[in-house]
């Protein structure tokens, strides 16, 4: 018998909208997760990257892995732009993938916006304040 309190990591099975963002964290499903979030065909994962934290392929890798039911990839870099490293986007487009880096405003109204059009999106949200 297991004894103590068993810490998983977050994640919410389903593809809900984002309600709302800033603070340092995002609010979907009548929920809220403080930090950065993948939102992924598989669900919502918690995402441990934070604001100008360089972004490598290693953090992809969850994307990668649902690469097949993926076309679009917003990334979300945080209050403005930052654009992605040449073996990130190479690593994205050899499965296919479409990657769009943006502010995480507007990636969370793109990707709201293709997720009610059916499409077969992604996101990449890093956490903003304020």
């Amino acid at each position: 018998m297991a004894s103590g309190i068993e810490i998983r990591a977050a994640h919410f099975p389903g593809r809900p909208p984002i309600d709302a963002y800033g603070n340092g964290g995002f609010r979907f499903a009548d929920m809220s997760h403080r930090g950065s979030i993948l939102c992924l065909p598989s669900g919502v994962h918690e995402w441990d990257v934070t604001e100008g934290q360089p972004l490598t392929v290693g953090l992809f890798q969850r994307v990668l892995a649902e690469a097949k039911d993926i076309e679009f990839l917003l990334v979300g870099t945080g209050p403005s732009i930052r654009y992605l490293p040449a073996d990130l986007k190479a690593a994205l487009r050899a499965t296919n993938i479409s990657s769009d880096p943006m502010s995480t405003g507007a990636a969370v109204r793109t990707y709201n916006v293709m997720l009610s059009e059916s499409r077969a999106v992604a996101a990449a949200l890093i956490a903003v304040e304020g």
